[in-house]
């Protein structure tokens, strides 16, 4: 569903633009509320989930992102619209680290584990590819509002089946840690300076007072985040997580990546739609190629080499992909056609993003204590989120930038001309998001070294380990969510 609302407002975007009277600047907020909201909130609602129990967590955010859903659709106005959108990415950071915790430790076994991350890889797509087509059809058909709507049954449904099927694993009240309220206000606070002086540099410019003091504010506040986790005793983030090379280095690569990934979805939604005069529903079915490819390379090509390959070997070829499709898009013209520019573009990003995904989300997780796998999780899924978010602004305003300058010159009043100034924009923010997606590749090869050992769990438990062990270890995993505490010693030596 988390998937699925991002791709379906990607379509309806344009419609909701002209009906509510979003200016070009502001539009990438329908989108930067959500994702700057869901990446900021994500280590909050992953150490919520590790504390209070993940079902329960779950849950709220199900009930709260349908309300959210509920709230954006009946939007009279841009602020109403990006306010819901903000909520929904607040209660979808409840949701996605209780999901990928309860799946990293659920599955240990190596095998059952990239089957799994596979499965959740394919679910992810298939989010994507529904939300592709339904937001089409509902905009074309009914109207854009529906593509909020419908997120609201889909999660009331989910909620009670939640309840019934997941097992409570709340912790007591008196043996809960407490919370880094301090780190939660530093760090979100932090990132949403940064991606909103990004964003204000559209119509302000990059030398306006408030768009360097934002940027400035923003790293400050970072930097006092980090100074603060460092000295705090229950930290939201502990620092070992990320400082760990290999989670380190899949957390980057996978936040530059998803600047180069946002910012195809964004382009070639108003390219499809505005110059190329796609209908919705169109629109949305030429993007399915790139869906299928991401689901095949996941779980036809990732999953099968996670336990054999070293990580790096999957993750840096899957980058150099992603970065041919954005040099494919830099030959883009107003009268290109879509098979042979577009298409191939988005296979060559699916291909890619499908060798990235799986391998990074497994490192997330690795050797990580049971009691820290909520902020594993999140950390993450928060450089995934984040990176989307501030891709989407600043390849937005690179893009509106460029094409700025190019009509500067020439006759603006001509739609012809027009045309080709917005395509301008799209080809020069693509050149940007290939660097990008160079440089990601470049860190994921130098900084990851992770190699699978035989029978290697990729997680809390190795599955060489005799069976007594493991199941030793299963019981120190249970016993650690019951309580809240870290692992036993006993635990960690069977881990080890």
């Amino acid at each position: 569903m988390i998937v699925l609302d991002i791709t379906i407002v990607n379509i309806a975007l344009p419609s909701a633009q002209k009906d509510l009277g979003i200016s070009d600047a502001n539009r990438q907020w329908v989108i930067t509320a959500y994702t700057l909201a869901f990446g900021g909130l994500l280590l909050l609602g992953g150490r919520l989930g590790d504390l209070f129990g993940r079902k329960r967590v779950f849950t709220i955010g199900l009930l709260g992102f349908a309300l959210a859903s509920a709230i954006g659709g009946a939007a009279s106005g841009s602020a109403m619209l990006f306010a819901a959108r903000a909520l929904q990415g607040a209660f979808g950071a409840l949701l996605a680290p209780s999901a990928l915790g309860l799946l990293s430790t659920t599955f240990t076994d190596p095998r059952e584990r990239s089957t799994a991350f596979g499965i959740f890889g394919a679910i992810a797509g298939g989010g994507a590819a529904i939300g592709l087509l339904l937001g089409g059809v509902l905009t074309e058909y009914l109207n854009w509002r529906w593509c909020l709507f419908v997120n609201t049954p889909i999660a009331i449904a989910t909620a009670f089946g939640a309840y019934y099927v997941l097992t409570a694993d709340h912790i007591a009240k008196g043996r809960r840690v407490k919370l880094d309220l301090p780190g939660a206000v530093l760090g979100c606070g932090g990132l949403l300076a940064i991606v909103f002086g990004t964003s204000e540099a559209v119509t302000r410019g990059w030398g306006d007072w408030l768009v360097l003091g934002s940027l400035a504010l923003g790293v400050a506040l970072l930097v006092v985040f980090v100074l603060v986790e460092r000295r705090t005793e229950h930290a939201l983030l502990p620092l070992h997580i990320v400082a760990e090379r290999n989670r380190g280095g899949a957390a980057l690569s996978i936040g530059l990546a998803m600047i180069g990934m946002f910012g195809m979805f964004l382009f070639l939604t108003y390219y499809l739609q505005v110059i190329k005069h796609f209908s919705p529903v169109v629109s949305g079915v030429s993007f399915l190629p790139m869906t299928a490819a991401i689901i095949i390379s996941s779980t036809g090509i990732a999953a099968r080499l996670m336990t054999r390959v070293p990580s790096r070997n999957l993750i840096g070829p899957g980058l150099l992909l992603s970065a041919a499709a954005m040099a494919w898009l830099t030959r883009m013209e107003v009268d290109s056609p879509w098979a042979a520019t577009v298409l191939p573009a988005e296979l060559l990003l699916g291909f890619g993003m499908g060798l990235v995904f799986m391998p990074s989300m497994s490192l997330a997780t690795l050797t990580v204590a049971p009691n820290e796998t909520g902020a594993a999780s999140a950390t993450i899924n928060s450089a995934q989120q984040v990176g989307g978010s501030f891709g989407t602004a600043l390849l937005n305003t690179i893009a509106a930038s460029a094409t700025a300058t190019y009509l500067a010159t020439r006759l603006a009043a001509d739609p012809q001309v027009q045309a080709q100034g917005a395509v301008h924009g799209y080809v020069t923010a693509s050149w940007v998001a290939m660097g990008v997606l160079l440089a990601a590749a470049l860190i994921a090869v130098l900084m990851i070294n992770h190699r699978p050992a035989p029978g290697e769990a990729t997680g809390e438990v190795g599955a060489a380990a005799p069976a007594s062990a493991r199941a030793g270890a299963a019981a120190d995993v249970q016993a650690a969510v019951k309580s809240g505490g870290g692992a036993t010693a006993t635990g960690k030596q069977r881990a080890s």
